[in-house]
C-alpha cells in the first residue's frame, strides 16, 4: 500500500485534495482527520504540515508527498521532485525601499530576513553574494521597518502587501514554485504502483488543460480542419451518412477552442461541439 503526504493546510491543501479526488482517490470529509486508508487503491494518505512533508518523504517512512518546490528546496531535505502539478503558482524575489538596490550584488554585506533561509542562503551562495540572512516565521514586510533586516525575500503573487510596506521588488527572481509530487532521492519511480498514482495525477492534469472537439466539413476542407485540430497523436476521421461530409474528433487546449471554432467555421465547418474530459491516460 501507498504512503503519501498531503497537505493538511494553507493554499497547497484544498487544491491538492481536489486533484486526488479527480484522480478517484478517496480524500478525507473532516479538516481533523490526520490519516485515511483508501482501501479500494491500495493509498493510505496522511495529512501533515507543508514544510514537514519533504522531511517524512526523504527518511523514507512515506512513499511520495505533494508540497511546494520551495518547501522542498527550503527543506535541504534528501527528496526529489517528480512531476509538477500546476496549481500554487508563485515567485520568489527580493525586495528592498526604492532605489536601496537594483540587483543581486548590491545584497554584498546586506542582511536579508526571509521565511525561507535555506532558499535564500543557497541562492547567495550560488551567486557568490556574502550576506547575512535572518530567518522570521510569518510575513517578513515589517522586518525592514523595524531594522531587522535591509532585505527581505519572500514569495510574492500580486506586490500589493510589499506596495503597502513601502517596499517594492528588484533583481530576477530567486525562483519560480509550484505544488509538486516529491519521492526520496534515488527511491525507484518505476514501481508499478508508483507509476499507476503519476498516471492518475497527469491525467488530471490533461483533462483540465483540453477539451474534446467533434465538428462536421467537407471532404475538401480536410486538411484545412486537421490542421486546426490535429490532436495529440492524430484525429479521428468518420464518412458521415451524407456524401463528401465527414465527422471530426480531436483533443485541442481548452483556453484555444474558441478561436479554433471560428477559424473552422470560417472554412464551413459545422456542428461544431466542445466536450470536457472528466479523465484520460495517454
Amino acid at each position: 500500500m501507498l504512503r503519501i503526504a498531503v497537505p493538511n493546510k494553507g493554499s497547497l491543501s484544498g487544491p491538492a485534495a481536489d486533484m486526488l479526488h479527480e484522480a478517484g482517490y478517496q480524500q478525507r470529509r473532516e479538516s481533523k482527520e490526520l490519516r485515511i486508508v483508501d482501501p479500494e487503491n491500495q493509498v493510505e494518505f496522511f495529512y501533515l504540515r507543508p514544510r514537514d512533508i519533504a522531511i517524512y518523504v526523504a527518511s523514507g517512512r512515506l512513499d511520495m508527498g505533494i508540497t511546494g518546490r520551495d518547501l522542498l528546496i527550503d527543506s535541504g531535505a534528501d527528496a526529489e521532485e517528480i512531476l509538477p502539478l500546476g496549481f500554487a503558482r508563485s515567485t520568489f524575489r527580493f525586495a528592498a525601499k526604492p532605489n536601496t538596490a537594483n540587483g543581486i550584488q548590491d545584497l554584498k554585506g546586506k542582511t536579508v530576513a526571509t521565511s525561507y533561509e535555506g532558499i535564500v542562503a543557497g541562492h547567495l551562495a550560488d551567486s557568490g553574494i556574502d550576506a547575512s540572512v535572518v530567518h522570521l516565521d510569518g510575513a517578513v514586510e515589517t522586518a525592514i521597518e523595524l531594522g531587522v533586516a535591509e532585505v527581505i525575500a519572500d514569495v510574492v503573487e500580486t506586490g500589493t502587501s510589499l506596495r503597502n510596506a513601502g517596499l517594492e521588488v528588484f533583481g530576477e527572481p530567486i525562483m519560480k514554485s509550484e505544488a509538486v509530487v516529491i519521492r526520496r532521492s534515488g527511491a525507484d519511480t518505476e514501481e508499478p504502483k508508483v507509476q499507476q498514482f503519476l498516471r492518475r495525477l497527469q491525467g488530471v492534469l490533461v483533462a483540465r488543460t483540453y477539451v474534446m472537439m467533434d465538428y462536421d466539413c467537407r471532404v475538401e476542407q480536410l486538411e484545412k480542419a486537421v490542421a486546426l485540430t490535429p490532436g495529440l497523436e492524430s484525429p479521428t476521421v468518420s464518412p458521415l451518412h451524407n456524401e463528401g461530409w465527414v465527422a471530426v474528433r480531436a483533443m485541442v487546449p481548452a483556453k484555444e477552442a474558441q478561436r479554433i471554432m471560428d477559424d473552422l467555421y470560417a472554412i464551413g465547418a459545422r456542428a461544431i461541439l466542445t466536450t470536457a474530459i472528466h479523465a484520460c491516460r495517454l
